[in-house]
């Protein structure tokens, strides 16, 4: 059997800037980098087209920052994925409609946008209940250059939600593309490499380095693969864990290890039994632990 090439993730662990046009500059300049050291795909923090600067500043303020998905903004990282040979995840304060959404717009190395992902777990106990949550998760067979990957995406605080992660795994993801904007810590690590193990799938997670208030950098692959012929006991999932500086970060992903394994492995779908889950659709159900606050 010949092997596949590896997946080259580039984590763009960026600051950004005071202005749109600014973080426009700034990522085609990271993007460029990116592809110099060989990235096939290139992923971008939170909300990069206004730097996640939602909770300084006025709601009105940062609210009409908001750009439309098929403006100038995601347009420019259209030609640039065709030029560089190289998908791009792209974030954006989203104008949609009358309304504003937190969203990532999926771009394949010829610039096609696959998919544009509103967060649906937006932080309402916080200056996020003023987005409106995007409706549901999708999967693409994203096109690169050492092959296709079926790619989903959450972003931030999707994580907590381990439904985010299985709803995609059930609709054939085999990467996750996580942008986030707030600290990396060891349990929102471990929410990682859980959704990864459970799931039998990749998770990427690209953040702010620790230059930005309230980040501290901490990007990280997991490739979600346990367990491998001929070793004892179980390897650890995580093939990236950045620091908390500003710089791109480059994980390679075995597509064709987590392919192999994902077909003989027990998790993921496996062994399910949805007859059982059917209280997860009862939104009747009084919630002892929502709180107007929460960190």
């Amino acid at each position: 059997m010949i092997h596949m090439n590896p997946l080259k993730i580039a984590l763009l662990q960026i600051a950004p800037c005071k202005t749109l046009e600014e973080n426009l500059e700034k990522g085609i300049q990271y993007c460029r980098k990116a592809k110099a050291l060989g990235a096939d795909i290139a992923l971008f923090p939170e909300m990069w087209s206004n730097g996640y600067r939602i909770y300084d500043r006025p709601t009105a303020q940062w609210m009409a920052e908001a750009i439309p998905a098929d403006g100038d903004f995601i347009g420019t990282f259209k030609h640039l994925a065709l030029e560089l040979d190289m998908a791009i995840g792209i974030t954006l304060l989203e104008k949609n409609g009358d309304g504003v959404r937190n969203s990532l717009v999926i771009i394949d190395r010829f610039g096609v946008p696959q998919f544009t992902y509103a967060k649906v777990h937006t932080c309402d106990f916080d200056v996020e209940r003023n987005l409106t949550p995007g409706d549901d998760f999708y999967v693409a067979e994203l096109d690169t250059a050492c092959g296709s990957v079926k790619v989903g995406a959450m972003i931030c605080y999707d994580r907590e939600f381990p439904e985010s992660a299985r709803i995609l795994m059930l609709k054939g993801a085999e990467l996750i593309l996580v942008p986030n904007a707030c600290p990396m810590e060891i349990n929102r690590l471990s929410q990682l490499r859980g959704r990864a193990y459970e799931n039998m799938l990749a998770i990427a997670t690209c953040n702010y380095p620790a230059s930005v208030p309230d980040c501290n950098g901490g990007s990280s692959v997991f490739d979600g693969v346990a367990y491998i012929p001929d070793m004892e006991g179980s390897r650890d999932t995580c093939i990236l864990q950045a620091d908390g500086t500003e710089g791109i970060f480059l994980a390679s992903l075995d597509l064709q290890m987590l392919r192999e394994y994902r077909a003989s492995e027990v998790h993921g779908n496996a062994y399910r039994r949805p007859q059982m889950y059917q209280i997860l659709l009862d939104t009747k159900i009084d919630d002892p632990f929502r709180r107007s606050n929460h960190r």
